[in-house]
């Protein structure tokens, strides 16, 4: 019993001990940690915003809270069921959710799950900061016992809602009402409150405006729960599930949506829902307030997304938008990132590169051209700069479907499985890609091959210390030759091409075009365009996806030239140079326009041939010489009129000796400048004559063409069997030069 006794007494004393220890520990802790009124609103804590030049960019943030009275009942019970559904009956603290959250953190020794409390919540995004250590979570007790203790229930969930960040630049839920609704609090439904609540565990991910799939979910979740708490009956609730989610977004503040591309980055790179990460943030942007004033005097009749990317820092330093940032169908902006720019990677294609425009058929595919197909070879230059579509799906046919989509991933531009068809070389597909994604994707071309995602924050810091700083990785896509010459193409384009209203810009630009055709009009315009220092992306469409009167290369490309001229204003951005593994070279043109082949110029050649950059990897194998080494097809040999005649081929830039042999005796006919006929008269009946043809060019001799025999009969006629032997000689010759003309498999797949 003594031995009991005992045990007791050590294992008491020991108890004693261990609480007087943690509690010394916590009032340690919690030493001066003191609830604070006035950190309990927004205006205490918001976030400030600052230009590239290091100006403050005004916001809203934390204005107009709202009070209790005008909530409708059902709006604060909607982030009571989702967030704390215990909330009106515990003193700020949930036991069984605690309970719960530290079963699982023990089984993952982590501190993962969280039991946080509506109040709980109020504190941690007002007072305390967002790490989950177990000194933070004692203060965060300390300071909830007393909230509770001196607020009621109402005032408690009336300062929570008036703190929360909902996204896109929405603090507090009289902004997120009116951003979301265009309505006060006041006027709320069930569907709408339960869709604010639900944005509450991730605003960015919730968003109606980024994935309206998810935010259904989430917001029929949340209706569920208030339905099994008693907070909907089950009238209300099938009604409230079949409401609508919100379209378009009701601009706040300065309107500007700049801001919520901010707000949104912000919120993902420090993760959490509520405001408490994002206090007394100080963040540094990218954002121009004279381009951004620039960007809004754009007008059109319909809706307008304008951005500007700045290359070198991979952010957006300006945009003006009416619609959000919507994925739309790309139409042949897609062209130069799935197809152009991977064929030029693989080697498949050069910007010279002959290609049939040819109505096909693609098992049972068959796309044509906007004025119908030419019939006609042409360059892979002209394709794209003039946005051909045969060529493009030609190619796209021949590099492989998961090939070039394969490319556009490692772009960030997603492609359904469902998707995947070789209507994407046009466009063709259900959802699309925002402009922002697309102008990423021409910023890797400008970039030398080189992709990374945009974004808007240079820098944050909270007081002196700098908690994140923008150093993007850029992964490579394309080597710097591919790119230079994707781009070269696209400054055809704006030469000349599809983009031709850029051409009075006096400095180097590439640009694309693209067009969406709907069966009662056009629904999406766009023209992207890109110098070595920008990207500038405009787009025309209607958010309804009713036609609009535009075209890419149109209204959309007028406000890029009146945007570049600005951005240019002072100073001309570099030229595009091209890297050490490009080379230009010229071609032969006969070769090129007669059998579609890609042949070196002959070093000599007098003619004016065309030249282009190519790829070292990728140089034409061939080469002419036709004037180093003059070669001749087989003249034809015929009797007039008693006299031998000899029809030269068409090589009009040779001289040319012809000579006869008789008897063993060699005279020259002829020596001179080229002729279509050369007469030889001073043959006689009985005798036969060999003729050899040598051409010349600047004193070269070439290769002798021997003609056939010619006998001359009495009377003056050519045997009987002369056009045999002459047959099989030209057939001899025929066959000889087809061995010498290989074609590639490249062209022959792209030529039928």
């Amino acid at each position: 019993m003594k031995r009991f006794l005992c045990a007791t007494g050590v294992l008491l004393g020991a108890a004693a001990i261990l609480v007087s220890a943690l509690l010394a520990y916590y009032f340690g802790v919690t030493k001066g940690v003191r609830l604070d009124p006035a950190k309990l609103t927004l205006e205490t804590g918001q976030i400030r915003l600052f230009d590239a030049s290091g100006a403050e960019i005004p916001t809203s943030a934390g204005s107009g809270d709202v009070p209790f009275s005008e909530f409708p009942s059902y709006l604060p019970n909607a982030f009571v069921a989702v967030e704390d559904k215990r909330f009106y009956t515990h003193k700020g603290f949930d036991p069984r959710g605690i309970a719960r959250a530290s079963l699982k953190n023990l089984s993952t020794l982590s501190f993962r799950e969280g039991a946080s409390t509506i109040s709980q919540q109020l504190i941690k995004n007002t007072h305390l900061s967002s790490e989950k250590t177990f000194n933070r979570k004692l203060k965060e007790f300390r300071l909830t016992r007393a909230l509770e203790k001196s607020y009621s229930k109402q005032e408690i969930l009336e300062l929570y809602l008036n703190s929360i960040y909902f996204g896109h630049s929405a603090f507090g839920i009289g902004e997120a009402a009116s951003f979301y609704f265009a309505k006060q609090p006041s006027a709320l439904t069930p569907a709408e409150s339960a869709l604010l609540a639900a944005l509450v565990k991730s605003p960015n991910r919730y968003s109606p405006f980024k994935d309206p799939e998810k935010c259904r979910g989430r917001r029929n979740f949340v209706l569920k729960l208030m339905r099994e708490q008693g907070y909907l009956g089950e009238a209300e609730y099938a009604s409230a599930l079949t409401e609508p989610l919100p379209e378009t977004p009701n601009p706040i503040g300065n309107g500007n949506f700049y801001l919520s591309l901010v707000l949104g980055e912000l919120t993902e790179r420090f993760e959490g829902a509520g405001t408490g990460n994002l206090r007394s943030l100080e963040v540094d942007t990218a954002y121009d307030p004279l381009l951004q004033k620039k960007l809004e005097e754009l007008s059109a009749d319909s809706d307008l997304i304008a951005l500007v990317r700045d290359n070198g820092t991979d952010t957006v330093k300006a945009l003006y938008t009416t619609a959000g940032l919507p994925p739309r169908l790309p139409a042949s902006t897609v062209k130069p990132l799935l197809v152009y720019a991977p064929a030029v990677e693989e080697n498949l294609i050069s910007p010279a590169t002959p290609i049939l425009d040819e109505k096909t058929n693609f098992s049972g595919y068959a796309p044509d051209d906007a004025g119908g197909a030419s019939g006609k070879y042409m360059s892979v230059r002209h394709a794209l700069s003039r946005s051909v579509n045969i060529p493009a799906v030609k190619i796209l046919n021949a590099l492989g479907l998961e090939r070039g989509v394969s490319y556009l991933k490692r772009l960030g531009l997603d492609v359904a499985p469902e998707d995947s068809s070789l209507a994407l070389a046009l466009g063709g597909m259900r959802e699309g890609f925002p402009l922002d994604r697309l102008a990423d994707g021409y910023a890797a071309l400008a970039n030398g091959g080189g992709y990374a995602p945009s974004g808007t924050i240079l820098r944050v810091r909270r007081g002196d210390k700098v908690l994140y700083e923008r150093n993007p990785k850029r992964e490579k896509v394309f080597s710097e030759d591919t790119a230079f010459l994707v781009t070269d193409m696209l400054t055809t384009a704006a030469k000349e091409g599809t983009a031709r209203k850029l051409r009075s810009l006096p400095f180097a630009v590439a640009a694309k075009t693209g067009t969406n055709e709907g069966r009662k009009g056009n629904l999406d315009a766009y023209t992207i365009a890109y110098t070595t220092e920008d990207v500038v992306a405009v787009w025309l469409g209607n958010a309804d996806n009713s036609p609009v009167d535009a075209t890419g290369g149109g209204l959309p490309a007028n406000f890029v030239k009146d945007i570049l001229s600005y951005l240019y204003r002072n100073h001309t951005p570099a030229n595009f140079l091209p890297p050490a593994d490009v080379e230009r070279i010229a071609y032969d043109k006969d070769e090129y326009e007669k059998n579609h082949k890609i042949v070196r110029s002959d070093p000599l050649t007098p003619l004016y041939d065309p030249s282009d950059f190519f790829r070292k990897s990728n140089l034409p194998e061939e080469s002419c010489t036709r004037y180093t080494h003059p070669v001749i097809q087989t003249p034809t040999v015929s009797l007039e009129n008693g006299s031998v005649c000899i029809v030269l081929c068409q090589a009009e830039y040779y001289d040319y000796v012809v000579k006869r042999e008789n008897r063993g005796r060699i005279a020259t006919i002829y020596s001179g400048p080229y002729r279509e006929r050369i007469l030889d008269n001073s043959v006689t009946a009985g005798e036969s004559y060999v003729y050899t043809v040598i051409p010349y060019y600047k004193g070269r001799e070439g290769e002798p063409a021997v003609l056939p025999s010619v006998h001359i009969r009495e009377g003056g006629s050519i045997p009987d069997d002369w056009w045999e032997s002459q047959s099989s000689s030209l057939s001899r010759a025929a066959t000889a030069s087809l061995t010498n003309l290989s074609t590639s498999s490249l062209l022959s797949s792209l030529s039928t």
